[in-house]
């Protein structure tokens, strides 16, 4: 048999594939070795982007990056830095030509403010204190009872699935064993009428009952009750969803 005919054999032809990938990988591992070398690539700005409730200082401070850093190093050490903060919950790094770092950080969302010897501070749904400031950052939050992690968990579902409802909780707090309240302001199709004097209508709030492991969806019946009440006219100071596929509004 001829080189030629052995050269077109289904054996031959893989050989010479990986042949191929591994000059073209050489290459490129060459020629990036060449470029960190180079001080056109030298990182010369830092993006950071995602940040909220974090200083983009704080970030800089954990990358640690200085003025001799190649834009083509290895940028998961970098990674890491980041990600092990405990109010970052996911971080990438991307590379822009010649000499930029483009840091994308995802935060720990806070979902509640909880009181303590050192005054109201911030906790995920996951009952995790957050490094939030409250004094520097405007944190409208729920307040949460104590560190419950049924009532964490709650706030932080409700933040998720139906934030128009989140964003008028006030406080979240145990009824019972089996029951939790929820103190919440008054939606603008709902407001206190000028002649009424209770004190929940001079608070402008809505109590709202509900046992342990409702669903959000489920909540999220108070809606339209609450429109259909104003439509009435008529003032509530509690709903009550504690009975099955019902709602019970107790009006003042």
């Amino acid at each position: 048999m001829t080189v030629p005919e052995r050269l077109h054999k289904p054996g031959w032809k893989m050989l010479g594939a990986i042949f191929l990938v591994a000059l073209i990988m050489a290459g490129a591992w060459g020629a990036r070795t060449v470029a960190r070398r180079m001080a056109f690539f030298r990182v010369r700005t830092v993006e950071i982007r995602g940040v909220r409730y974090l200083q983009p200082n704080e970030i800089l401070a954990r990358l640690k990056v200085d003025t001799l850093m190649s834009l083509w190093d290895d940028l998961e050490p970098l990674r890491e830095r980041v990600r092990h903060h405990p109010q970052v919950t996911g971080v990438t790094i991307t590379r822009r030509m010649p000499g930029t770092l483009v840091v994308t950080v995802q935060e720990n969302e806070p979902v509640a403010l909880i009181q303590s010897s050192n005054g109201l501070l911030p906790y995920d749904s996951l009952g995790h204190e957050l490094p939030i400031d409250p004094a520097r950052t405007n944190l409208d939050l729920p307040i949460v009872a104590t560190r419950d992690p049924v009532l964490l968990k709650l706030v932080g579902s409700i933040r998720s699935a139906e934030p128009r409802l989140f964003s008028r909780i006030e406080e979240a707090r145990r009824a019972g064993r089996d029951e939790i309240l929820l103190t919440l302001s008054r939606s603008t199709t709902e407001r206190p009428h000028s002649g009424s004097d209770t004190s929940a209508s001079r608070a402008g709030t809505l109590r709202v009952r509900i046992p342990l492991g409702l669903s959000v969806e489920r909540l999220a019946d108070i809606f339209p009750v609450e429109n259909d009440l104003a439509r009435r006219q008529l003032h509530v100071g509690e709903l009550d969803l504690r009975y099955r596929d019902q709602v019970i509004a107790r009006l003042q």
